[in-house]
């Protein structure tokens, strides 16, 4: 049996670009999959046989993408956290999410449907949330000053040297 995912992002897109955003987000993260089409019936809502909406997966996490009226926005308030293995990993998505979209600083980004992600390299919490408390400020500084997120910046501010 498999394991009951108790909490499921739902993403609200304006119009019917739920289709055109499932796949720009299948294309970014390797290893995404599609999952279900939800189609209006003729009682609607929508036009019959229209998506409703899609489900996918990113790492494992199911997601559903919507159609809806744009009476609701995204705003930076919610974001997603993606959690990369390695600064590679990193600047991959982090590249392929900013296509048509906006930059932000400390790592976060506003992709072109207006989602907002943070991408994070593996070990920075530990340096923002543990150990040294002078070693977290500077880190966090350090932090502060960027766009994308440089792990190895981070660890050197942590350590109290100047940024590679």
């Amino acid at each position: 049996m498999a394991k009951l995912q108790r909490i499921t992002p739902s993403l609200w897109f304006d119009g019917n670009k739920a289709e055109e955003a499932v796949a720009f987000y299948l294309s970014v993260f390797p290893g995404a999959k599609p999952g279900q089409v939800m189609r209006a019936s003729a009682a609607g809502p929508g036009p019959e046989g229209g998506v409703l909406a899609l489900t996918f997966k990113i790492e494992g996490t199911e997601v559903i993408a919507l159609n809806g009226r744009p009476e609701f926005g995204f705003t930076p308030a919610v974001s997603l956290m993606l959690l990369c293995r390695d600064q590679a990993e990193v600047d991959l998505v982090w590249d392929r999410l900013l296509a048509g979209g906006k930059p932000m600083q400390c790592g976060w980004l506003t992709d072109r449907f207006g989602v907002t992600w943070q991408v994070v390299p593996d070990g920075v919490r530990e340096l923002l949330w543990e150990g040294d408390p002078a070693g977290r400020a500077r880190a966090m500084q350090a932090m502060a000053g960027m766009v994308k997120l440089d792990l190895a910046a981070m660890r050197a501010a942590y350590a109290g040297g100047s940024t590679p």
